[in-house]
């Protein structure tokens, strides 16, 4: 039996080696650490993702494992009060709900699911690439060369196997980081709240077992040298200028030596694929964590490289690589579309211009292009906006189908709170 090889084991990497698998296909998995990072990232699932994990039996051991199910994503005033709420409930999905667990717990969830021909080998390092003229037909490790069939590269950001190839993703960084703090003891509503204030973007949602994670928009040496004193006086500062963080103060004041500072950037490689090789997760595109798409995107990867493979019905050199082509081009599409909504969402938070103004606002209370950005955010399907949408959106023209809402909107009332932060 053929052999596919996916190089690193986050969510992309498990995620494909689950798809692959289910197909019957020997898929091995390769990663260089012997135990995952504990990082906040990834701890968000969106519905679309949601009915892809169902099928591989994910979504029921996250449930097991406590995950909370969040109502809303709301953009809030710096005081608390929303400018803009998304209401799950309402989207024609059997899950209609984000679902928010440690990132460590999901890849548990994922290694759990997978079928009996996936292997996993940690503490590997993939060197390079092997080849047979421009095609890809496996990696080069330190024990060993490994042929493949296919090659799925999913090894991050720093992809060594995406440079070796002639890939390329540029990556733009948005000039600000994010500090992420994990609060212990510390409760919130279950949504996930996005804050404008004059500092930038605040966001929190809780996890299980009565913790929060909380991020704030920082400069890129803001906490650079603070000492304890330093901390606590820039956390005061973080509270007086976003009130409706005031039940988490103590809780913040109290995790301020467990940060993690994060760069936040944006890209999408100007290809997704060579003659044997895939790119999947961070390693073929990147987008800002505000609009909780990244883990997402790369769910949505695997299922769609698994689809047009199936469709080929055979690992041939000549279908893998048709195969791979029909891949590129239908995810590329979305993740430029995908890429531009969560760009296009991070400004409106995280800058005080006035157009994002307007345009949240305008978002906000627009029913009809509110619904519509909810549908593409959630992962069930790109709904795209046209130029007079964004001028409605940006108040500078009166949208006369601004209560009117899409065909596919629930009507039906919201569940009960108690199930929604289940």
């Amino acid at each position: 039996m053929s052999r596919i090889v996916v190089v690193g084991a986050g969510v992309a990497g498990l995620a494909a080696a689950c798809a692959l698998g289910r197909l019957g296909h020997r898929v091995l998995v390769l990663e260089k650490r012997q135990t995952p990072a504990r990082v906040a990232k990834g701890e968000v699932l969106q519905p679309g993702s949601l009915a892809i994990l169902r099928q591989w039996g994910v979504t029921e051991l996250l449930d097991q494992a406590g995950a909370l199910r969040l109502s809303t994503l709301v953009a809030r005033a710096a005081d608390g009060e929303p400018r803009m709420v998304l209401d799950y409930h309402r989207l024609p999905a059997e899950q209609p709900w984000l679902l928010a667990h440690d990132y460590p717990v999901i890849l548990q969830a994922l290694t759990d699911a997978l079928p009996p021909s996936v292997e996993v080998r940690r503490g590997v390092v993939v060197r390079e690439p092997l080849r047979a003229g421009d095609r890809i037909t496996g990696v080069r490790c330190d024990d060993g060369d490994l042929p493949a069939a296919l090659v799925v590269a999913a090894d991050g950001v720093s992809s060594r196997l995406r440079e070796a190839a002639g890939l390329s993703a540029p990556r733009q960084d948005y000039p600000h980081r994010l500090a992420a703090f994990e609060l212990a003891e510390a409760d919130v509503p279950p949504d996930f709240s996005a804050y404008v204030t004059d500092g930038g973007l605040r966001l929190h949602y809780p996890l299980p077992g009565r913790r929060v994670r909380l991020y704030v928009q920082i400069g890129p040496d803001e906490l650079r040298g603070l000492d304890q004193d330093g901390l606590r006086r820039w956390a005061d500062g973080v509270l007086a200028g976003c009130p409706g963080l005031a039940p988490l103060a103590g809780a913040l004041h109290a995790g301020l030596a467990q940060r993690q500072l994060l760069p936040v950037g944006r890209a999408l490689a100007a290809s997704l694929v060579v003659p044997g090789l895939a790119l999947a997760g961070d390693t073929g595109h990147l987008v800002h964590p505000m609009a909780a798409q990244g883990m997402n995107s790369a769910i949505a990867d695997a299922h769609e490289l698994a689809a047009v493979l199936r469709q080929g019905g055979s690992l041939a050199p000549e279908v893998v690589d048709h195969a791979l082509r029909r891949y590129d081009r239908a995810r590329r599409a979305n993740l430029a579309h995908i890429g531009r909504t969560s760009h296009n969402a991070a400004r409106m938070i995280t800058t005080r211009s006035w157009l994002g103004a307007r345009a949240l606002a305008g978002t906000g209370g627009n029913d009809r292009i509110r619904h519509e950005v909810l549908h593409t955010m959630s992962g069930l399907g790109v709904r795209k906006l046209t130029l007079l949408d964004r001028l409605h959106q940006a108040r500078l023209l009166p949208d006369p189908r601004a209560r009117r809402l899409p065909d596919w909107v629930r009507t039906a009332a919201p569940a009960p709170a108690g199930e929604a932060a289940r």
